[in-house]
């Protein structure tokens, strides 16, 4: 079993019916847009509504606020994962860059969710460690790739890079197309005494 399949199994429990599903996948899509504009102090009845479903039915899903903020977060770490197999068809440099974009996206989302859950449940949580195993699971091999090809620098890992890119997303009042810059000027940085 995966780090992502086991994830899923302790800590979301999806619906296995079609309609019971849809409406999880609804409350979801409403709560990660809701926490994204308002952050996470978004009424949850604010969430239902977005989602077209009664409360009742967001409570079914969701018994605690604190159930929805997990389930929005493993969603958006198993996204991010996922996003990473899908670059296995192109060049190494393409591929990292293309993933640490969606990383830099992921960070700046989940930075309200992360707050709240931070605040409630620590960052030795299980939720917390299993995601983190996730993000390496995906992100690491791409930065392995890259260095095997030649075009990282052998001096870096993972580790660096993430705490490189998880800075980039931490800017405040930079507007998007200015985060790219950022992005694309430290990447290039990656690249420094690179061996083709």
């Amino acid at each position: 079993m995966t780090a992502t399949e086991a994830i899923r199994q302790a800590l979301v429990q999806r619906p296995k019916r079609a309609d019971a599903r849809r409406n999880y996948d609804k409350l979801i899509e409403a709560a990660r847009a809701a926490f994204t504009e308002r952050g996470s102090s978004t009424s949850l009845e604010e969430i239902a509504r977005r989602a077209d479903v009664g409360i009742g039915t967001l409570y079914r899903h969701f018994p605690t606020r604190q159930d929805l903020l997990v389930a929005v977060y493993v969603e958006e770490v198993e996204a991010l994962a996922a996003s990473a197999a899908e670059l296995d068809d192109i060049p190494p440099w393409d591929a990292l860059v293309g993933w640490l974009r969606r990383f830099v996206a992921y960070a700046i989302a989940k930075r309200a969710l992360s707050d709240e859950l931070l605040s409630t449940i620590g960052m030795e949580s299980s939720v917390f460690r299993q995601c983190h195993e996730i993000i390496w699971e995906a992100g690491e091999p791409l930065v392995k790739r890259a260095q095997e090809a030649g075009v990282v620098r052998a001096d870096t890992d993972f580790t660096e890079i993430v705490k490189m890119v998880s800075g980039i997303s931490q800017i405040k009042w930079a507007e998007p197309d200015q985060l790219e810059k950022i992005l694309l000027l430290a990447l290039d940085g990656l690249r420094y005494n690179a061996k083709p």
